[in-house]
């Protein structure tokens, strides 16, 4: 993509790919909303990491989010009335959202999430996909799904827990807190945290060694892991998906997105 057309992405696009010989980036391109993801940037970012996944060209991906302020803030609250108000919207949002994640798990090629600012509730899914994690000193990372009622399924827990153990992750969820950059690399979060104006070169350069190395040993590597990634046990998923649909269904995931958009402490009921 050329200059001219790169600046025009960035103005334009919500959420857009660029190459770079064989590495390929997409970005979350919403930064006034702190690159909250609505449904059609799933789609789209779905669409990019098939395209990606089947051009031989591409060694490696780089996730970011435009702006400096943010990785990805996660789902866009104020799109919940319109797109995961009723059964059927979240129905279709969410199999739509697991779609996006599952397309990023199980990508055949090495994956960076280069993290500005916040990553947080679906941008924390996007950068814990990702095989490895770089942030600025100032980023911060949450999951804040305790104070909107939403349901979180098996595979979110389960990714984070297998990636920095089950009882960090559960403080993530019960507390709902925000966990500054270091704190999430000590609990095996991060592989690296770096002053803001030597991300990009360092990202840069893990993506470029990673080119240089063996093709062939490196897609056996990630094979590896997606295998490794894979659950042993199948878990009772109609029991967790029903609990996870009673979760969106209830007054207390109505409270939490109203409470959300009038700016306010949610009064939850526990129905």
């Amino acid at each position: 993509m050329s200059t001219e057309a790169l600046k025009a992405a960035e103005r334009e696009e919500k959420l857009y790919g660029t190459r770079d010989g064989a590495i390929a980036r997409i970005v979350f391109n919403t930064p006034a909303r702190h690159n909250a993801v609505s449904l059609d940037m799933w789609e789209t970012y779905t669409e990019l990491l098939k395209e990606y996944a089947a051009d031989d060209g591409v060694r490696v991906l780089i996730l970011s989010g435009a702006g400096g302020k943010a990785f990805v803030s996660g789902a866009d609250i104020s799109k919940f009335e319109d797109e995961r108000a009723t059964k059927e919207a979240v129905t279709k949002y969410n199999a739509t959202s697991k779609g996006a994640y599952d397309a990023l798990t199980t990508f055949p090629k090495p994956t960076i999430a280069k993290i500005n600012g916040y990553c947080i509730g679906g941008g924390m899914n996007v950068a814990v996909g990702c095989d490895l994690r770089f942030c600025e000193e100032g980023s911060r990372f949450a999951i804040p799904a305790a104070k909107l009622g939403l349901g979180y399924g098996y595979y979110g827990v389960n990714r984070l827990a297998k990636l920095i153990g089950p009882s960090r992750a559960m403080e993530m969820f019960y507390t709902a807190r925000q966990f500054p950059a270091q704190e999430a690399y000590e609990m095996g979060l991060l592989n690296k945290v770096l002053p803001v104006d030597e991300l990009d070169a360092h990202v840069d350069e893990v993506a470029e060694r990673i080119c240089g190395n063996a093709p062939m040993t490196i897609a056996t590597i990630k094979a590896v892991a997606i295998e490794m990634a894979k659950a042993p046990e199948m878990p009772d998923h109609a029991k967790l998906d029903g609990m996870v649909q009673a979760c969106f269904e209830s007054e207390d995931y109505i409270e939490g997105r109203r409470a959300f958009m009038e700016k306010r402490k949610p009064q939850f009921k526990g129905r």
